[in-house]
């Protein structure tokens, strides 16, 4: 669900030329130009001061906001169900639609609740059930504590590729190439030893949870294990850990997909972390913002 600048501008205290500022600066998250009318998420928080620009100077203030969160009365089961319910329509609508999903955010809402789309493949509504299945036990292994595991990866993966049965939760066994990306991903016979590699890096990392995150993420895109669905098993795992660590989780929008390529190239062209980590505080201090708000009403 997208909001007008005239919307944004009441709800964020703010004139409308501010908010279409804001918007061509690439300061709004998801935000993107139809037109001339800039469509706006409908839970995209007002960008933070000139202050904040950084993933060094958002982690602290990250940080802040969970422990006032933690400290603030907990939201009812209802509250919670509803935030869920809003959440997974729209990130399973983004991760599918980075991938190549061409169902819209309203006929992913239509699927998740049980309709068929005419003139769309069978492929893409199994997409939709298979992120939601997996996502659903995402939120199982949160409740449990689970430690990630290259089994508990190949769980994931079982789920989110409902529509290819016999590559689920399988090591691909061959050579593979992503077009137009700045690194290849390593021969199948390393598949095993750079999992092993990353996840004992992962474990061992005392870095702050969004730069360890947004490492991993990078390093497991780029062993690429699996034959397809390697982005939505990685995003869920971002959110696996996010959520394991008292974060809410976060949602990677499909407007954001070429912002959101870019840091992969410029970590293996320039060795620089700093995009992918940058992205992920940013959709992290706007999901705290939504809670906090939701809080104080």
């Amino acid at each position: 669900m997208y909001i007008t600048v005239k919307q944004a501008a009441e709800k964020w205290m703010v004139s409308d030329r501010r908010v279409r500022i804001l918007c061509s600066e690439g300061k709004v998250l998801g935000a993107y130009r139809e037109g001339r009318a800039w469509k706006i998420p409908h839970d995209a928080i007002k960008p933070p001061d000139g202050r904040y620009k950084t993933k060094e100077s958002l982690i602290p203030i990250i940080e802040d906001k969970l422990e006032v969160l933690r400290k603030r009365r907990p939201l009812t089961a209802g509250e919670l169900e509803r935030l869920h319910e809003e959440f997974l329509t729209e990130y399973t609508y983004n991760s599918n639609a980075i991938e190549g999903n061409t169902l819209t955010l309203r006929e992913t809402d239509m699927v998740l609740r049980g309709l068929t789309i005419e003139q769309k493949s069978l492929k893409e509504h199994l997409e939709v059930i298979g992120h939601k299945e997996a996502f659903e036990y995402i939120r199982q292994l949160v409740r449990e504590n689970v430690q990630i595991s290259e089994k508990l990866i190949k769980d994931i993966h079982y789920l989110v590729l409902a529509d290819k049965k016999e590559d689920r939760g399988v090591y691909r066994r061959v050579p593979v190439r992503i077009m137009g990306a700045a690194h290849e991903p390593v021969q199948p016979y390393l598949i095993i030893p750079k999992m092993e590699e990353l996840l004992e890096q992962y474990t061992n990392s005392t870095e702050d949870i969004v730069t360890k995150l947004a490492r991993f993420h990078i390093e497991f895109e780029s062993i690429h294990p699996f034959i397809d669905g390697n982005g939505r098993t990685g995003r869920l795992l971002v959110n696996l850990e996010l959520m394991k660590a008292g974060y809410p989780p976060i949602d990677i929008k499909f407007t954001d997909r070429l912002k959101y390529y870019e840091a992969f190239d410029a970590y293996h062209v320039k060795h620089n972390l700093s995009a992918m980590a940058d992205m992920f505080a940013g959709y992290l201090n706007q999901r705290l913002d939504l809670y906090l708000s939701m809080l104080d009403e």
